[in-house]
């Protein structure tokens, strides 16, 4: 991915932001649709273009956590904040990175099993099943009609 390929949201003095894609002032709310879609994108302050998408990433962050169902409980979220001056730093962010992408793979993963057992038609999918078993039991039953016809006869060898 090149720098051209990532959306450019600019942060003004008067707090506003703006799409330079869409020459349109958004929202916050607008720029976590952008994360929700999967939308690569950048935001830096108009002033000193210095890049400041981890701030605004975390002020969506903040304003989530103040609704009615947090993600994070005060006890998360103090051993968050003893993390930031421990010696296990490092270890800590990797293993949170690895624990993420492991559950966002296997969302992923349930989210395309679901899809396919969605996207089949039930009755369809026991049409199929009963003409599967009706091949199945016609040709056991035509081994069978056979083989029975087959000990029915008399052994021509032995005379």
């Amino acid at each position: 991915m090149t720098e051209t390929d990532i959306r450019l949201i600019k942060k003004y003095p008067n707090r506003r932001l703006y799409d330079t894609e869409d020459s349109r002032y958004i929202t916050l709310a607008q720029v976590r649709e952008l994360v929700m879609q999967g939308v690569p994108f950048k935001v830096v302050d108009s002033q000193s273009s210095k890049d400041i998408t981890r701030n605004i990433l975390l002020q969506i962050i903040m304003e989530q956590e103040s609704e009615s169902n947090p993600l994070f409980s005060n006890e998360n979220l103090q051993r968050f904040i003893r993390y930031y001056n421990d010696s296990t730093r490092e270890g800590f962010s990797g293993f949170l990175q690895q624990n993420l992408d492991f559950f966002h793979e296997q969302q992923e993963l349930l989210q395309s099993q679901m899809k396919e057992s969605m996207d089949i038609n039930p009755m369809s999918f026991w049409a199929d099943q009963g003409e599967k078993n009706m091949k199945m039991w016609k040709n056991t039953q035509d081994e069978f009609f056979k083989m029975a016809s087959m000990n029915g006869k008399p052994d021509k060898t032995k005379t």
